[in-house]
């Protein structure tokens, strides 16, 4: 008997190896074409991309699943407009750059109206959105999925960073080199190169220094 069931439990690893690459095969196989050319990216089902031409994206990327990429050229979609409202139309040109070696474990969102910058080895935790656009909220008479777009400012991730679990990344902010974003925060305003932030909305906590080499807590900063 346990001959048996170790011959089967062989047999359902390697049937669930074989399924396994089947499908890691078949994601990269649907991969839609870029704007450029990557090496050995990946990108895991399920995922939503839109306008792939207007999306940069370096070497040796690694995106989870449930990701959402798209650089938005009109706005309302066919989805957000109302049957009976003459919608005016928002047309931008927008452009998501993502550099190598970047990662992100699942349900990444990033949406674009103008430009949203992430570069090179930065680290996205699950769930994180950024986008360089907003809903407008002018008239609370109005649902707010017909009312424009607003708001609009490029975003850029530099280098490096970290950025946790249920993170929001708001229009015109830039999270500075190898700084670290703490989960659930909400950053409305730009974080300095080599800092600790977290919160709603997103505050410093700490900051690097590089001569003791070692993190201090803000108000120990001189």
């Amino acid at each position: 008997m346990r001959v048996i069931n170790k011959t089967v439990r062989k047999w359902v690893k390697s049937v669930l190896l074989y399924l396994y690459k089947k499908m890691e095969a078949a994601a990269e196989a649907d991969l839609p074409k870029f704007a450029n050319t990557p090496k050995n990216l990946r990108i895991e089902l399920p995922r939503r991309i839109f306008s792939a031409h207007r999306i940069y994206i370096g070497d040796d990327v690694s995106i989870g699943p449930n990701a959402l990429l798209v650089p938005q050229t009109f706005y309302p979609t066919h989805v957000m407009s109302h049957p009976e409202i003459e919608h005016d139309v928002q047309r931008f040109n927008p452009k998501i750059v993502i550099g190598n070696r970047v990662t992100s474990t699942g349900m990444l969102t990033i949406a674009a109206m103008q430009e949203i910058t992430i570069e090179d080895d930065v680290m996205f935790a699950l769930n994180v959105l950024v986008s360089d656009g907003m809903h407008g909220f002018e008239n609370a008479n109005e649902p707010y999925k017909y009312q424009k777009m607003w708001k609009i400012a490029p975003v850029l991730v530099k280098r490096g960073c970290w950025i946790g679990q249920n993170v929001v990344i708001m229009p015109g902010v830039t999270v500075g080199e190898l700084s670290i974003i703490g989960a659930n925060s909400v950053v409305t305003k730009s974080i300095p190169d080599r800092s600790i932030a977290i919160g709603a909305p997103a505050r410093v906590i700490k900051t690097w220094d590089e001569t003791a080499g070692k993190w201090f807590p803000v108000d120990d900063v001189a």
